[in-house]
């Protein structure tokens, strides 16, 4: 209980009663019924002066007539229980000093007309008056302490559970509001809004991200002005909304194409769909978890299909642009034939020559074009290698090249289809020995580590610069002369379709690496 009510209702009646025994034992005063009449009807301004202020500016009076009933300076101590009720009223300092004063000139005065006017009695109330004037000065102070500390903790009561951006409730301030109106036994519906794609929006600008979060508490309060039972946001970028459960929700309502952003949404109502404040916030989260994953899954397919497309568009520009070229030369022999009376003969070989590139290209390009790798089936690693070595081996020696392999102790197996396999081993080797000019040397080894298959095809050609690294996978890209750039496409493409990765390394005339990883079955 506060000081002041403890001041108004239980010392005003004791004090009073205690001065109105005084006064009748040492006969100051024989008016008994005044006096009591003064003592209820101050006692009866106290306690209603909150319901009626005017009460308040009578009090005094009250408290005079008692004091010249009463005859007794221990009057004071009601006085002062006055003047820190109106210090408790008063927020400033100024408007309370003139009433205190004149309080204060009113029982010096009522109590010079029972008291001889002597020096002694002059002192008594001038001393009464600097009394006074300390207990309102110190009263002052603390009551000024209690209202700033009352301020502060109210201050820090509203970060606790506000959020400092929007003005929302922060996340204990919506569990603690859902909690709140469970235990009420409140029905009401509690809706979930998660903002997409906003990690992209505050990794741009993060006071543009700030201003969709404010733009969109506005938005909020706007929505459902009147209706709200509270709204939240918390972990950066969902907001938490309780309604009454008669709101009738509309998908419309969640459009925010003013402010250009895009939400995903779940309504879970209670007690309908749970009855506990666990079970309740537990199925709201999970709600908004799946829909934002559909809602990503979604993205990702398109993104998918976007991205396929502009593939399927590069490759059909690039083999536009690759079959155009030898048409164009056998269109020009063709031409020039004309004058030999379409002699062909001396173009023969060339003209043939680019219809076998014609077809050479094509093929590639089909089977680049082709579904995943259907053959699959787990086979032996190991004896693909050597398979392959024994394959290559013949053509590494006619160019003057060293072929090398080394294999496991433990025979390796993983998932796949094995001409597939062998046909991306023998396109890296063959590379490998087209990258030597001089007599150089091939490595083809296989380990096991970490539950993958590790590959590497490492030769001690030439290899390749920097800038041309991020480009050799690319369909049509080629450094050869001769060469259609669909290889290492193809090779990717297959390692990939086997659940696999393809990296590479390389330094100029030192060597190059290509490392092939694939989980081991």
């Amino acid at each position: 209980m506060p000081l002041i009510v403890v001041l108004k209702l239980l010392f005003i009646p004791i004090i009073s009663l205690l001065i109105m025994l005084s006064s009748v034992l040492m006969d100051f005063s024989g008016r008994i019924g005044w006096m009591i009449t003064m003592a209820v009807m101050l006692y009866g301004s106290v306690i209603f002066d909150r319901k009626f202020e005017w009460l308040r500016f009578i009090q005094p009076l009250f408290l005079g007539a008692f004091h010249l009933a009463t005859q007794l300076n221990w009057c004071i101590l009601l006085y002062y229980i006055l003047m820190i009720n109106l210090i408790h009223k008063k927020k400033h300092f100024k408007e309370m000093v003139p009433v205190c004063l004149l309080m204060l000139i009113q029982y010096s005065a009522i109590r010079l007309t029972y008291m001889p006017f002597t020096q002694y009695n002059l002192l008594v109330s001038i001393f009464d008056g600097l009394a006074s004037f300390v207990i309102v000065i110190s009263f002052h102070l603390v009551n000024s302490l209690e209202s700033e500390k009352k301020q502060l903790h109210l201050h820090n009561d509203y970060l606790t559970y506000h959020d400092p951006l929007t003005g929302l409730l922060n996340y204990d301030g919506y569990l603690h509001k859902v909690q709140h109106t469970i235990q009420a036994k409140k029905p009401f519906q509690l809706v979930l809004l998660d903002i997409n794609n906003f990690q992209s929006l505050n990794a741009q600008d993060i006071a543009t991200a700030n201003e969709i979060l404010i733009s969109l508490s506005c938005e909020i309060r706007t929505l459902f002005a009147g209706n709200m039972l509270a709204a939240s946001r918390y972990a950066g970028d969902r907001f938490a909304i309780l309604l009454p459960e008669d709101v009738q929700i509309d998908r419309s309502l969640f459009k925010f194409d003013n402010i250009g952003i895009k939400v995903t949404y779940s309504i879970t109502c209670y007690p309908h769909e749970a009855e506990t404040f666990q079970e309740l916030v537990s199925k709201a989260e999970e709600r908004v978890f799946q829909m934002r994953r559909n809602s990503w899954l979604r993205s990702q397919e398109e993104l998918l299909r976007t991205e396929k497309m502009k593939t399927v568009g590069e490759l059909a520009a690039g083999m536009a642009h690759e079959i155009r070229n030898p048409l164009t030369a056998i269109k020009g022999f063709i031409q020039l034939s004309k004058t030999q009376n379409y002699n062909i003969q001396p173009w023969y070989e060339v003209i043939m020559g680019e219809i076998t590139r014609v077809g050479e290209l094509t093929a590639e390009f089909l089977h680049f074009s082709k579904p995943h790798a259907s053959n699959i089936k787990t086979e032996s690693l190991t004896e693909c290698l050597t398979r392959v070595f024994s394959l290559c081996e013949s053509e590494a020696v006619s160019r003057g090249h060293v072929l090398t392999m080394k294999l496991p102790d433990q025979a390796i197996s993983i998932q796949m289809d094995r001409d597939k396999i062998i046909q991306v081993l023998i396109n890296l080797i063959r590379n490998a020995f087209q990258a030597m000019d001089q007599a150089g040397v091939v490595k083809l080894s296989l380990i096991a580590a970490g539950g993958k298959a590790i590959i590497e095809v490492e030769d001690t050609g030439k290899g390749i610069a920097s800038e041309d690294l991020p480009k050799i996978f690319d369909p049509f890209y080629t450094t050869k002369e001769e060469g259609t750039g669909l290889g290492l496409s193809l090779c990717q493409k297959i390692v990939e379709d086997h659940g696999g990765k393809i990296m590479v390394h390389s330094q100029l005339n030192v060597g190059t690496i290509f490392t092939l990883t694939f989980p081991i079955s």
